[in-house]
């Protein structure tokens, strides 16, 4: 999931877009102008924006052509909503570097397909990008667990479980979650799988003291909890 923001003056919309967010398990941050974008972008880079045409001050075009030419901001994926349906404006907002382009009245489950689109598109540039809670370090180029210094063993389903939570720690996941984006949703096995693998992976993290980093959440599933990291 990921880290959204959504430049709409319109507040109607901007919620609107907000909330399906959000019931996809992304951050959303609504920004109502230019100057307000900005701001949050120099706050935070986001995963993706969602940027209106037509803002007060800068229309989005403008603002998207600056954001092109600085090095922070010219790799972020853009989606350029518009009420402006003519094929020479989608052009213009294409070449001022947007990725996707959808007119308004649009679609919210569409919208939200074009996002993961995006997201999924962008995934592969943090792959190799290495991971850390607290003394515990995963290096996925390399398929390596360290613990202040100290190399761990893991399998390679512990392996790919500790990527995804690390990647995504304080967040609870169930177990149909956890063998959808672990295991993958073409295999069909049974969820109490997860149990024997997330036992697995806690005697694994044991000799180096990392195994209460998973906590066990009754009645909903797994996380990795960042709070232990800080304690």
């Amino acid at each position: 999931m990921g880290k959204i923001l959504v430049v709409e003056d319109e507040a109607a919309i901007a919620e609107l877009i907000a909330l399906h967010l959000r019931h996809e398990g992304h951050q959303p941050r609504i920004a109502i102008s230019g100057p307000d974008a900005q701001a949050a972008l120099l706050e935070q880079l986001p995963d993706l924006i969602v940027l209106d045409w037509m803002l007060p001050g800068e229309p989005g075009p403008t603002l998207l052509a600056r954001w092109r030419t600085d090095p922070r901001t010219k790799s972020l994926p853009v989606i350029m909503l518009t009420a402006r349906a003519q094929e020479t404006d989608k052009i213009k907002g294409l070449d001022a570097g947007a990725d996707d382009y959808l007119t308004k009245p649009f679609s919210p489950a569409e919208l939200m397909a074009r996002v993961r689109a995006l997201l999924r598109r962008r995934a592969p540039e943090a792959l190799d990008a290495p991971l850390q809670a607290g003394e515990l370090k995963l290096d996925p180029a390399a398929r390596r667990v360290f613990s202040g210094g100290r190399e761990l063993q893991l399998g390679p389903t512990e392996f790919k479980l500790l990527r995804y939570l690390m990647s995504h720690p304080e967040r609870v996941h169930t177990r149909a979650q956890l063998l959808d984006k672990v295991w993958g949703d073409h295999v069909f096995i049974e969820e109490r799988t997860v149990d024997v693998h997330v036992k697995r992976l806690r005697d694994a993290l044991r000799p180096a003291g990392c195994d209460e980093l998973i906590e066990t959440v009754r009645g909903s599933g797994y996380r990795l909890a960042a709070a232990r990291v800080n304690a």
